[in-house]
């Protein structure tokens, strides 16, 4: 996808559902684009987006960006509304992955790119049941670039920080009440999450300057990985003699 088309989507994620699908609609007619509108809380909905990535074969780039989440603490928030969340933020993306990846690998070409979270990596920053799905949603990427390795199949994690979206507002909590040190611009973020898939980044944080701390936490987690399983239990939790 070309950055500038790339930024004009993100544009378009802002306003109503309705308008949204009307600026859809005027890009496509600038563009070969086709409009496939649907709720993936539906499962009806689902499904037809499942099949349409089963059978058409000319697509050959899935981007998971759907997704919804919330700042309210777990004693302040709605059950019925964080099992939604879960629906769409890791059962949906599951499904959809499910959908595209067998054909990709069929062809041996094909990329996903799955938009998680920088709480993916810090869970107390916001609503632990929305930290838990981004986590997923990470977990899920990385485990998928290592079962798909050589197989021509791209997959890229991205984890924004606060975004100057509707997302907010949606969430209870609107952009303008937060810090502008800390909020991204959507066209900014687009561009530096193509610029990671062009680098062939598995995931991609747009926001930290420092890739060092990424690096180091990395590391750390993949020197622990032959050392978690074992046999007998580790000496800290022996009792004393």
């Amino acid at each position: 996808m070309p950055a500038s088309m790339a930024r004009q989507l993100s544009q378009v994620q802002s306003g109503s559902p309705s308008w949204r699908f009307s600026q859809f609609r005027a890009l496509a007619r600038m563009r070969a684009v086709e409009v496939f509108p649907a709720d993936l809380n539906d499962l009806v909905a689902l499904r037809s987006v499942e099949d349409k990535l089963k059978h058409d074969a000319s697509i050959t780039l899935l981007v998971n960006n759907a997704g919804i989440g919330t700042h309210t603490p777990l004693l302040e928030s709605d059950v019925d509304q964080m099992s939604r969340m879960i629906d769409l933020n890791v059962t949906a993306l599951t499904r959809l992955t499910y959908a595209a990846v067998p054909g990709f690998v069929a062809r041996g070409s094909g990329a996903l790119i799955n938009i998680a979270s920088i709480v993916a990596v810090s869970p107390e920053a916001l609503n632990g049941v929305y930290g838990g799905t981004k986590a997923f949603v990470l977990a899920f990427s990385q485990s998928l670039q290592h079962e798909l390795a050589g197989k021509g199949v791209r997959v890229q994690a991205v984890l924004p920080g606060a975004t100057a979206t509707e997302f907010w507002a949606r969430g209870g909590l609107p952009v303008e009440h937060l810090p502008a040190q800390i909020v991204m611009r959507a066209e900014d973020l687009v561009d530096a999450a193509l610029q990671g898939f062009e680098r062939g980044e598995s995931v991609t944080l747009p926001s930290l300057h420092d890739v060092a701390l990424w690096d180091a936490y990395e590391g750390a987690r993949k020197a622990m990985a032959p050392h978690l399983s074992s046999n007998e239990v580790a000496s800290r939790y022996q009792p004393l003699r």
